[in-house]
């Protein structure tokens, strides 16, 4: 973890810009590729859920904004790595939060990611350990084609963690196309790099 150069950053005037904002979060929804992604994650056992969420984190690593954050000094904090903070669902019709470290090997993220998934279904408490902010807001609506979202907020409450919701899968011919929500923080990063992590999380979901 460091900080961010502010002085020597291009976008400076940006973050000055957009950190006064309101509401500066700004969001798309894009429909992305599951064709191969989900062929390989029956081929080898695998839940389709973490095999997507598992590219996410990948992609979401390789783009660097994605690891911004603002800390309570108004400094920008780059985190070396950042893990998935999972909504998961419970038997009895809720959810928990999850926490989910994220490790470039599928087999042992899976792993991690399957004792968390355990614990949810007998904790007492909605909210993980691990509290921070070196994660991705995610969230699953399998039951849900949807164009469009919006989250809830606590505006009084500092965030500046990217959101990621994921949709319900459907066929298009050969095609199985999900879609997906991405919100961020403008004054961390604009829409050229949400393309990024967009364009490598589709080039990672049509890997074998």
């Amino acid at each position: 973890m460091k900080l961010l150069d502010l002085d020597n950053w291009p976008r400076k005037e940006h973050f000055q810009f957009f950190s006064q904002f309101d509401e500066p979060f700004f969001g798309v929804c894009v429909d992305i590729d599951c064709t191969v992604a989900y062929r390989t994650a029956k081929e080898q056992n695998h839940s389709f859920f973490l095999h997507y969420l598992h590219k996410s984190l990948t992609a979401v690593n390789l783009t660097e904004p994605f690891r911004y954050r603002i800390n309570t000094e108004k400094q920008i904090v780059v985190h070396d790595v950042v893990s998935a903070s999972a909504t998961i669902g419970r038997e009895n019709g809720t959810f928990a939060f999850s926490y989910m470290p994220y490790h470039a090997d599928f087999s042992i993220f899976k792993q991690a990611c399957d004792e968390e998934i355990a614990r949810i279904q007998v904790a007492p408490s909605i909210f993980p350990e691990h509290i921070a902010d070196d994660v991705i807001h995610y969230s699953s609506l399998p039951w849900l084609k949807f164009t469009s979202m919006s989250h809830a907020r606590n505006f009084s409450f500092p965030d500046s963690v990217p959101k990621i919701s994921f949709g319900k899968m459907t066929k298009q011919g050969d095609k199985l196309t999900m879609p997906v929500s991405i919100h961020v923080h403008h004054a961390l990063m604009d829409g050229i790099h949400v393309g990024e992590y967009v364009d490598t999380f589709q080039r990672l979901m049509n890997e074998v």
